[in-house]
């Protein structure tokens, strides 16, 4: 076998499982996505919360748990 087969044999099989991975990413990042419109879209409709207000809790969300709780 010439060592130009095995060499490109090789760079086809790396290509499959680099574009394999890729191809995995996509589908997650587009399922993340979706899932995160239809959250943002259920919240809007059910409860009238828009994304501005979401944001804003998520911005704020590491301040709620680094506070130590009140006592009473």
């Amino acid at each position: 076998m010439s060592l130009n087969l095995i060499l490109i044999i090789a760079a086809l099989i790396v290509s499959w499982l680099v574009f394999t991975a890729l191809l995995n990413v996509v589908k997650t990042t587009l399922k993340t996505a979706i899932s995160i419109a239809a959250i943002v879209l259920a919240l809007q409709l059910v409860f009238g919360i828009g994304p501005q207000q979401l944001w804003q809790q998520i911005i704020e969300l590491p301040q709620t748990f680094l506070q130590p709780a009140s006592r009473q």
